[in-house]
């Protein structure tokens, strides 16, 4: 199975999905914000991140595009929660844009965070095997 590093600044999130993954048969390393991730990143190990949009201090844009920097190859989901207020842009696209291989509207079940990270993890053995 995957070694994931999950970003997020709200502790009850980040053990939700490391509970879900765990059990699934994944390794789990927790950050708090984009700068303790990127340093797990730097080390060296992640198979896939997944990171949170708005974070206080470095947010999960600046981090997807820290981490495209350092590992352009690393298969990211970006999640967020609902914006406030009226019409706001739609972050969860740019992040797509901006290398993330999938992004979840939080609150999400736990077979639809199962389902990204199982298929992000193919393609990203696939792209690396030269199969897809």
């Amino acid at each position: 199975m995957a070694n994931i590093l999950v970003i997020d600044d709200d502790p009850a999130v980040r053990m939700t999905i490391k509970l879900v993954l765990e059990r699934e048969g994944h390794a789990v390393a927790l950050a708090g914000d984009g700068l303790a991730g990127m340093k797990a990143i730097k080390a060296g190990g992640i198979d896939l991140l997944i990171v949170d949009i708005f974070m206080p201090g470095m947010d999960g844009i600046e981090t997807i595009r820290e981490v495209r920097r350092h590992r352009p190859s690393l298969p990211t989901i970006v999640i967020s929660g609902t914006s406030l207020g009226g019409p706001a842009p739609d972050f969860l696209a740019m992040a797509v844009k901006l290398g993330a291989v999938r992004s979840l509207q939080k609150p999400f079940k736990p077979r639809d965070i199962i389902g990204a990270v199982g298929q992000s993890l193919g393609e990203a053995a696939a792209k690396s095997t030269g199969t897809g």
